[in-house]
């Protein structure tokens, strides 16, 4: 079933792609049922804050009527930033499955690692590489594109 919950967030990241955003998407699962996805929206929010996880986690808080997403699993097709991971953290989040690691602003395996921090409240489960290579291809495609 895991795969399957990164082909739904790879999804989202072609139609931020389309949209002219950075392809990255997002969903929130619980129960083995998707209750909230988005892919990076950024420039047509003109938002920095909304980034794929960050929506997806306001619409599932919204969704459920909660802002403790406890029994929530959150697919990302890149290693979740410094914000990112801050608020995975806060939403308690059970597991997080990402694809790409970002060692330029990953902040979960690469960068500030902030689920190691001390003062993090709260750490997911994390398990890396899920869909990697199709993460990152539609990254990497989309910034030589751009270049």
């Amino acid at each position: 079933m895991t795969q399957s919950f990164m082909d739904l967030a790879l999804e989202e990241a072609r139609t931020a792609e389309a949209a002219g955003e950075v392809p990255i998407g997002c969903v929130v699962v619980r129960g083995g049922a998707v209750i909230a996805s988005a892919g990076n929206r950024t420039i047509a929010d003109r938002d920095p804050t909304a980034h794929a996880e960050m929506l997806a986690i306001r619409d599932a808080a919204h969704a459920l009527g909660t802002e403790r997403l406890t029994d929530c699993d959150l697919y990302v097709t890149l290693e979740p930033c410094a914000m990112c991971a801050g608020a995975i953290s806060f939403a308690r989040i059970r597991r997080l499955y990402y694809g790409a690691s970002d060692p330029k602003g990953g902040a979960v395996d690469n960068g500030v690692r902030f689920f190691a921090s001390p003062t993090c409240h709260h750490v997911p489960e994390v398990y890396s590489a899920v869909g990697e290579e199709a993460s990152a291809a539609l990254l990497r495609d989309f910034f030589k594109a751009k270049r």
